[in-house]
């Protein structure tokens, strides 16, 4: 089942269907044409992984264009509080914030189409989340948005999370000047 996230054009919250029984459980976790269908048409060209500690929080990052990034996150081990922020000029959602939990438990994958910063805490130890990108990592045209930011507002439910250096040291979102706008539909 895919549901796209109500105000937010383009992000898509997946659940995929599990067929479980003794000996355990299998499901699809990428099929290209289930996100056709939802009209993504992507090529995924990198696929990375990480494992984190309870309480490490990991974000807002995006790249900006022409090397910019779309992403389909999932936790593999352990549970996250995945968080999106829209950084599309021209978009309803300008600035503003989605989270949804993605656990090794419920199965759930988020779709983030190029354009949102993307980050997430950790709420468990070893936490492995794993997630495609159709664009490769580019150092030089990574951007950090403070992931504390008092004009984002928001609630990650912890106030001392584990932060790198480079996350703390994240731009603040009335300093930023997006260089993304929403997709024309011509």
């Amino acid at each position: 089942m895919i549901n796209e996230v109500d105000g937010f054009p383009g992000l898509l919250v997946m659940e995929p269907k599990i067929f479980s029984d003794e000996r355990g459980y299998f499901f699809e976790s990428f099929r290209d044409e289930t996100l056709i269908s939802s009209g993504v048409k992507i090529d995924f060209v990198q696929d990375n992984e990480s494992c984190s500690s309870k309480n490490v929080l990991r974000g807002l990052h995006f790249q900006r264009p022409p090397r910019e990034q779309a992403k389909l996150v999932r936790a593999v081990n352990g549970s996250i509080l995945d968080v999106v922020v829209d950084i599309r000029k021209n978009s309803p959602a300008f600035g503003k914030h989605f989270s949804v939990i993605l656990s090794a438990r419920n199965h759930k994958m988020l779709y983030i189409p190029a354009g949102f910063a993307h980050g997430f805490l950790s709420l468990e130890d070893n936490s492995v989340v794993t997630y495609k990108c159709s664009g490769y990592y580019n150092k030089e045209s990574e951007v950090t948005l403070l992931w504390n930011d008092d004009g984002l507002n928001i609630e990650w439910g912890i106030t001392e999370p584990l932060v790198s250096v480079k996350d703390r040291q994240g731009i603040s979102f009335r300093n930023f000047n997006s260089p993304f706008l929403m997709p024309s539909n011509d």
